[in-house]
């Protein structure tokens, strides 16, 4: 089928995913009891093709409790009335994780404080320390 876009230069096809429709709790009359509105995406992640490893590994860090023992990606969608609306904000919603994995994280560069910073702070250690020895101390007859 069509592929769906992640991000430049990464997509996934259409056909890894499988979705499912059941009915949605809350709101909506007689369509709730009649309908299978709500949509529930199911993607195999550590199995799917169109992934690098590395993304792969991120994106289950990202997807956290949505991500089953198997590998397997599942979110439910049942904001909406229509089934088209469920599917499409299902397919939103993965497509929101796997871009946030496609982008790798930055790396920390260390850096060492400066001479002026560690100044500062041992002066302000000094001074609370001053403010703590004073508080301790008995009241002298001039106060």
């Amino acid at each position: 089928m069509r592929p769906i876009p992640v991000t430049d230069s990464l997509s996934i096809d259409e056909e890894e995913l499988d979705f499912s429709f059941v009915r949605a709790s809350g709101a909506g009359g007689q369509n709730v009891n009649k309908v299978a509105t709500a949509a529930q995406l199911r993607f195999d992640l550590m199995g799917s093709p169109s992934l690098p490893e590395p993304v792969k590994r991120r994106a289950a860090r990202i997807a956290g409790s949505r991500l089953t023992k198997d590998g397997i990606v599942v979110i439910f969608a049942d904001s909406f009335r229509s089934q088209p609306q469920n599917r499409k904000d299902a397919t939103d919603r993965l497509v929101d994780i796997l871009s946030r994995a496609a982008t790798p994280p930055k790396r920390r560069i260390a850096t060492r404080p400066t001479l002026a910073s560690k100044r500062r702070r041992i002066e302000a250690k000094a001074r609370t320390g001053k403010i703590k020895k004073l508080r301790s101390g008995k009241p002298s007859i001039t106060d």
